[in-house]
């Protein structure tokens, strides 16, 4: 005997779903403080090589051994003063060069006398650049040396390897893994915390089930409001008609039985004409009728008696309905002309077509998508079902391969159906 897999709860899904959201967050994160890391450490070593070279240009001693024009003399007097600064300043590189570019200082003592490998600029300005010479690929600022008179009479590059800018920005990625982690530490702990309390309100229900207990209680309270109403109207119209028959005015008493009788039978032909009818829809439309007198509103029914039965089940065709006609009541009852027209159909394909029409003030076209947003809602704060039928009104009808739309003049929500048995699986 095979067992079905048991879908997973709703809790363990919004688990899941919050911890990839933080492992995503928390990559995105790592991601970006990387790049600005590695983004810092180029602009910090662009820094330090433009001012080392700046400085080491401006030094009175460099201008004068390079404008003597002995080479052997200058390197004799600037290599050691190059390697201080290389040391004092973490450099890599420091060449003092000819205006030619011949060099007359660098770590590497045998490279003494060969010529600069980078950019020389055609005229005295400083330049910037990353390139590869004899220390491998660095980031080297080169900037001319100014004699008394403002000429220039050689040049100084100052350098740092892009495996020295590598180690810098190595050195600084704990930090980065630190906050990384902390990050998804507090996204596990929402996470755990989310699912938590998603399991106190759901238990461990999958979401289906969790989203048919509301249709199912939003079923309840529509078609218990609208029993409601129309028991309410009914014994208003008996204890009317007993006290007609206690003073004795029999005649009155009749004509509000049969008044009563002949509106009702009116209803219970169009729900019963329906070949394919539900019972449980029928009594929502005879209680909400009962709903729309007592309110003042006029109820206007028209159902086709070929209209086939929806995709849906009993219990989601009465939470539409009743969440629709609900709405549809709010609108009319807060102006004067008031009525709802429910209108039940086949459609062209086959379906079924639901039009809940009213004489409100119809919906601002900026909050036509807004409405079906769950927690969103137009009513007062206290209002039952505050941001529930709408947005449940459009899962259930989604679910079922169907589409809810809103028309203009008057204001219509029209549900449109497939028939039963062409559903979406």
């Amino acid at each position: 005997m095979t067992s079905t897999p048991r879908a997973r709860s709703t809790a363990s899904r919004v688990f899941v779903v919050l911890i990839a959201a933080s492992l995503m967050i928390a990559a995105l994160v790592a991601a970006f403080l990387v790049v600005e890391a590695q983004r810092a450490v180029r602009a910090e070593a662009e820094r330090v090589t433009s001012a080392a070279a700046v400085a080491i240009a401006s030094a009175p001693g460099v201008a004068s051994a390079l404008s003597t024009g002995d080479r052997d003399a200058a390197t004799l007097t600037l290599e050691p003063y190059a390697l201080s600064v290389i040391e004092d300043a973490g450099l890599d590189f420091v060449t003092i060069m000819t205006l030619d570019g011949i060099r007359v200082t660098h770590p590497d003592g045998s490279q003494i006398g060969e010529r600069y490998l980078g950019t020389i600029p055609d005229e005295p300005r400083p330049l910037t650049e990353v390139f590869t010479g004899t220390l491998g690929p660095s980031v080297r600022t080169i900037v001319p040396v100014p004699d008394a008179a403002g000429a220039a009479v050689g040049w100084v590059a100052a350098g740092v390897t892009t495996e020295s800018i590598t180690d810098t920005l190595l050195r600084r990625l704990p930090l980065s893994l630190v906050i990384t982690a902390v990050l998804v530490a507090l996204g596990a702990l929402g996470a755990w915390f989310a699912g938590r309390i998603t399991r106190r309100i759901a238990g461990d229900l999958p979401p289906g089930q969790v989203r048919d207990a509301v249709s199912s209680y939003e079923s309840i309270r529509t078609l218990g409001e609208a029993l409601r109403a129309q028991t309410h109207e009914h014994g208003n119209r008996m204890h009317t008609a007993v006290a007609l028959l206690e003073l004795g005015r029999t005649p009155e008493a009749i004509e509000i039985l049969t008044e009563t009788s002949r509106q009702s039978q009116s209803l219970v032909d169009q729900v019963t004409a329906r070949r394919h009818g539900d019972p449980a829809v029928g009594a929502l439309l005879l209680g909400k009728s009962a709903q729309a007198k007592e309110r003042g509103i006029d109820w206007r029914l028209r159902i086709d008696p070929e209209a086939p039965r929806s995709a849906l089940s009993a219990v989601d065709s009465v939470s539409v309905l009743g969440n629709l006609i609900d709405n549809a009541m709010d609108a009319a009852g807060a102006v004067e002309d008031r009525w709802v027209e429910v209108v039940l159909r086949r459609s062209p394909s086959g379906g079924v077509i639901l039009d809940v029409a009213d004489s409100g003030a119809g919906v601002p076209a900026a909050l036509r998508e807004k409405i079906f947003e769950h927690g969103f809602s137009t009513k007062p704060a206290g209002a039952q079902g505050r941001g529930v039928g709408l947005a449940l009104v459009r899962s259930v009808v989604a679910e079922a391969g169907g589409s809810v739309e809103i028309l203009d003049d008057p204001t219509t929500f029209r549900v449109t159906l497939p028939a039963a048995g062409r559903g979406r699986p």
